[in-house]
């Protein structure tokens, strides 16, 4: 068996003297060997090949921390290393390369690293004829690569972009916050050009050329603004109340103007810039939310592998995570978008479809970010293009509610969707034939009113009344309670009139 041992100076090719037993001794034992610096008596150095400059050290450092095969490398393996023989490697991408591309049997286990730690530790000693001063030869090689990892990292392009999109947020605010104090400072002067002019960059330019009201006859803005707001900016200026300025109140003014107008081309300028870094790095992303939102999105990750990373979900509410968990401590609704709200498709969406949508793009914007994260080849746009029709299409049926073929056997076409409401008949008038009669004996209707009177106070009487109430009872149960206080009340306007009647007649038979 050999080993491949890589060194600042060049590759080093050793052959095991006594491979069964280095193979079959355990790590304690290579562990003693170690200790004992015994390395020498079992690695026997069979071939060096010395780097030539600095610049062929960078090369195949480089490419073996990349897992590649370098020309100088596999020239030396095919020279030294016989057929049927086998090697030991230390990087399982290298081992995998040199197997595919060479043939050769590599052998990358635990066995195999004690090796490379038996030769690390006595390299000096093994490598002494052939590489000198090896501890600035690692130092030097560690800063060269260190200079390549940097000057070719992908992540330094995000860099950028992370570093613009914070630049443009700023410009913004300090644009907003320099217009707001011009306009209030000219207005003491002018108040009406601000009703009449609404940008902050136009307003700017005017005050700059104009100086005072008074000059805004003779002065030209056409190439400012158009003919019909030059004609009333000039109107107003005739008619105007504010209050005077003195010369240097207007070169004051006019210095902010300066300011104002200087940071607005620069801004532009940062902008295209951007968007062209944008379309170079990420063009599926921006294809997808545009160029603004996705800058927020990548500088909200980290970095464009960072957000590579993000699943869909946490794509959709990035930038929410206070309104998130304040949701989750509450128990309340969670939020359904973040960043992402500010993408043009879901602003073209109504009020209550901006959650669908919101979550459908999301989705197509996740592949889209992995698509331009992960992509070794050449980067278009068309995977974008494709999806934002989708969600574009979405969009469209929700709004109409029409039902499409979601899957095979899904409706192919349809209308609204209407509310399910049962057929109304007209009122019809009473039906007497569908009463019932329920036959009684023949007795008068009204019985107690005729039978008190014979039988009053008697015990005869009593049991009949009670006798007719459950007859009543049992013909009409449900409204038998009612038909019961009735009759009392009946019973008590009898007896009430009867005991009138005996106490009238007590008193003329006193009289007697």
């Amino acid at each position: 068996m050999f080993v491949l041992y890589e060194t600042p100076g060049g590759y080093a090719l050793f052959k095991l003297t006594d491979e069964k037993k280095l193979l079959s001794s355990s790590l304690e034992d290579l562990m003693a060997l170690e200790n004992n610096n015994a390395s020498t008596e079992y690695f026997q150095l069979k071939a060096f090949d010395k780097f030539k400059d600095t610049d062929e050290a960078l090369t195949s450092a480089a490419s073996l921390v990349q897992g590649k095969l370098c020309k100088p490398l596999k020239k030396f393996l095919k020279k030294n290393i016989p057929k049927g023989e086998s090697l030991a490697i230390a990087e399982t991408k290298l081992a995998s390369a040199i197997q595919e591309k060479l043939g050769l049997q590599c052998v990358v286990d635990s066995q195999v690293q004690q090796l490379f730690r038996l030769i690390r530790n006595d390299a000096d000693v093994l490598l002494d004829d052939y590489v000198d001063n090896q501890k600035s030869m690692i130092l030097g090689l560690a800063h060269s690569l260190s200079r390549y990892k940097l000057k070719f990292s992908t992540e330094k392009v995000d860099t950028m972009i992370i570093q613009s999109i914070g630049l443009l947020d700023d410009l913004d605010k300090e644009i907003n916050t320099y217009s707001m104090r011009l306009r209030e400072w000219y207005g003491w002067h002018f108040p009406e050009l601000g009703k009449i002019v609404s940008d902050n960059t136009i307003y700017a330019r005017i005050v700059y050329r104009m100086g005072i009201r008074t000059n805004a006859k003779n002065t030209q803005l056409g190439d400012i603004v158009g003919d019909q707001e030059e004609k009333e900016l000039k109107e107003a200026a005739e008619v105007s109340m504010g209050t005077e300025l003195s010369d240097e109140d207007v070169s004051n003014i006019r210095e902010l103007c300066e300011q104002v107008i200087t940071l607005a081309e620069y801004r532009s300028t940062l902008y295209e810039y951007l968007k062209n870094r944008m379309a170079a790095i990420a063009p599926n992303l921006t294809a997808m939310v545009g160029e603004l939102v996705g800058a927020r999105l990548i500088s909200h990750a980290g970095s464009l592998m960072n957000l590579a990373k993000y699943p869909a979900s946490t794509v959709q509410i990035l930038g929410a995570e206070k309104a998130l968990f304040r949701a989750l401590k509450t128990k309340s609704a969670t939020p359904k978008y973040g960043l992402i709200f500010h993408a043009s498709l879901v602003g073209q969406a109504a009020p209550k479809y901006k959650g669908k949508i919101s979550r459908a793009l999301a989705s197509k914007t996740a592949l889209s970010i992995r698509a331009d994260a992960l992509n070794e080849g050449e980067l278009d746009n068309s995977l974008g293009l494709e999806n934002r029709a989708k969600i574009e299409a979405r969009l469209r049926q929700l709004e109409s509610r029409q039902s499409f073929a979601i899957s095979g056997r899904g409706r192919t076409s349809g209308g609204d969707f209407k509310v399910y409401q049962p057929p109304r008949t007209p009122a019809s008038g009473y039906q007497t034939v569908t009463d019932t009669v329920i036959m009684t004996s023949s007795k008068p209707t009204d019985p107690i009113l005729e039978e008190i009177p014979s039988k009053e106070g008697t015990e005869d009487g009593i049991n009949e009344n009670a006798q007719v109430d459950k007859e009543e009872n049992e013909m009409d149960p449900q409204s038998s309670h009612k038909k019961k206080e009735k009759k009392k009340r009946k019973r008590d306007s009898v007896d009430n009139e009867k005991h009138k009647e005996k106490k009238k007649k007590h008193k003329e038979h006193k009289k007697e």
